[in-house]
């Protein structure tokens, strides 16, 4: 297949990017560079533009040129925190943006577009582990920005040829060693990498954001999933529409939750280094437990996390870190 990628400097977009070059696919991408990391891009070998996916125009005559088999979206702003405090920006970025380039890929007849959604639509869910069924409701921004975009798609593909596949991300992490691949927000906000940067000795500290949530150790509990396993969950999910031709959305997580206290446990164990934990308020916008079902994805797709260990997770991260 041919893909075109948006945001394959990124994070999970270049780990998707080298997942469907593994595979045998033909990637192209887009990316504007305004939170990803060219140092990604330079492990890659695939031809793209450096422009925003707003540029209609240039947009418009990549799709028509290229004729593309499929666009996988992950171009987003992603901060929770900065999404309450400046909720315009991602309207702007994640929604706006989203629905100019999907308006592109449907005139230029893109057969499937997978989106790369996440587990902030369900805000405080009712059902643990949550299943896509759930109540849509996010409590901050940045999860109404990706919600909107998913109604939108579903719209799309109900009034023209381009199958739709929704992945609804739980939390990424890990890293790709074979590759060099890794974590390189800037600024970084995951809480796997903010720890083991400050086990690094590249922070002072590493603050808890809330410690009396309705949990066994009152910190907020999530699940994580290793990129690659998010990765290959793409390819299946395209294929899937390619083959089907049928839309869908789908959980990608392990199933299983951690709290923060848990993941810098962990990280310290792997790194056998302590770390200087500080206590803070809670952050607004911030559920109590977010874990999957992701028995959809495993029975449609035939999708099977391989890396589901977090102990497995944290130390590919800290092993790309220290390569850095």
């Amino acid at each position: 297949m041919k893909v075109l990628l948006t945001g394959a400097a990124g994070y999970i977009g270049s780990h998707t990017a080298q997942r469907l070059l593994d595979s045998g696919h033909e990637v192209y991408f887009i990316d504007n560079l305004s939170t990803s990391d060219k140092r990604n891009l330079s492990k890659l070998n695939i031809s793209g533009d450096f422009m925003d996916i707003n540029d209609v125009e240039k947009v418009q005559e990549l799709l028509h040129t290229h004729r593309f088999d499929a666009v996988m979206h992950f171009a987003a702003f992603i901060s929770v925190g900065e999404s309450v405090q400046n909720p315009m920006k991602y309207f702007y970025n994640n929604t706006a943006k989203s629905i100019s380039l999907i308006q592109s890929a449907v005139e230029a007849k893109v057969p499937c577009f997978v989106f790369s959604s996440t587990a902030a639509v369900y805000g405080m869910p009712k059902e643990i582990p949550i299943p896509e069924e759930a109540k849509v409701q996010p409590m901050n921004p940045y999860g109404l920005s990706k919600s909107m975009v998913e109604q939108v798609l579903l719209e799309a593909s109900k009034y023209s040829d381009m199958e739709t596949i929704i992945f609804r991300y739980f939390n990424a992490a890990g890293a790709d060693t074979t590759h060099g691949l890794g974590e390189l927000h800037d600024p970084e906000t995951h809480l796997i990498p903010l720890t083991l940067q400050h086990l690094l000795g590249k922070r002072d500290s590493i603050s808890i954001f809330g410690t009396d949530y309705p949990t066994p150790d009152g910190t907020c509990i999530r699940d994580y999933i290793h990129v690659l396993d998010l990765a290959d969950a793409h390819i299946l999910g395209m294929e899937y529409a390619l083959r089907e031709k049928k839309s869908n959305i789908f959980n990608l997580g392990n199933g299983q939750g951690f709290s923060v206290r848990e993941v810098i446990q962990t990280a310290e164990k792997v790194t056998g280094k302590k770390a200087n934990v500080i206590e803070a308020p809670r952050r607004e916008g911030d559920p109590p437990i977010l874990v999957a079902s992701s028995e959809k994805a495993k029975r449609e797709l035939g999708w099977v996390p391989q890396r589901n260990s977090l102990e497995h997770i944290i130390k590919s991260q800290w092993d790309f870190m220290q390569k850095l």
